[in-house]
């Protein structure tokens, strides 16, 4: 398997995962009343992780757009983490997760963020392992998976970027913070008897 195909593998299984959190959306609802302080914490700090995930992911793009597994990229945020975009990624997920008022939703969301992204870095790790070899093996060990230890931080005088894939990633980092409004328009369906609410999550 290629970049290609994994990438491919990737986009449709994050695809089915988005389908499956919207219809959870759907049907399911915050045990904290809405408008309530609680309800309404958890919700913005839902928002502000998905702006750090836009943000993140974007910063980590300058590095590595246009590059993946033809370069060797361990400056910058791939210095501290091997997989920063998948990181912020999982980061979003949770956010988008918490758009229901629910800290447990926040974090399923965030769980099966890291599973998808978890069986794709595993399959891109067979082709950087069989790529760079020692190389990436020392990589390995001295950079964690997805948490980032700022201490290993390292970087360049110099980037070159390429804007058309840069502009591509904030678009589809974008996509987290339609959780948003998708959230509050099940809400206010569920609210008026449109829609049933089968599960209700603390």
């Amino acid at each position: 398997m290629n970049i290609a195909e994994v990438q491919i593998v990737r986009k449709i299984v994050l695809a089915v995962a988005v389908s499956a959190g919207v219809l959870m959306f759907a049907v399911t609802n915050s045990s904290h009343p809405s408008g309530k302080t609680t309800h309404e914490m958890i919700e913005w700090i839902g928002i502000v992780a998905i702006v750090v995930c836009i943000l993140g992911r974007t910063w980590t793009s300058l590095y590595i757009a246009g590059r993946k597994i033809e370069q060797f990229v361990t400056e910058g945020p791939y210095s501290v983490t091997r997989n920063p975009l998948y990181f912020f990624s999982i980061l979003g997920g949770a956010g988008a997760g918490a758009q229901l008022g629910s800290i447990v939703s926040g974090l399923v969301f965030g769980v099966l963020a890291w599973m998808v992204f978890y069986v794709v870095v595993l399959q891109e790790g067979r082709l950087l392992a069989d790529r760079y070899g020692a190389d990436f093996a020392g990589y390995m060990d001295r950079v964690p998976r997805f948490w980032p230890d700022w201490r290993l931080w390292r970087d360049v005088p110099t980037l070159t970027v390429m804007p058309p894939r840069i502009l591509r990633t904030f678009a589809d980092a974008m996509l987290f913070l339609l959780m948003v409004p998708v959230a509050e328009g099940f809400e206010k369906l569920q609210g008026i008897g449109v829609l049933p609410v089968l599960l209700r999550l603390p």
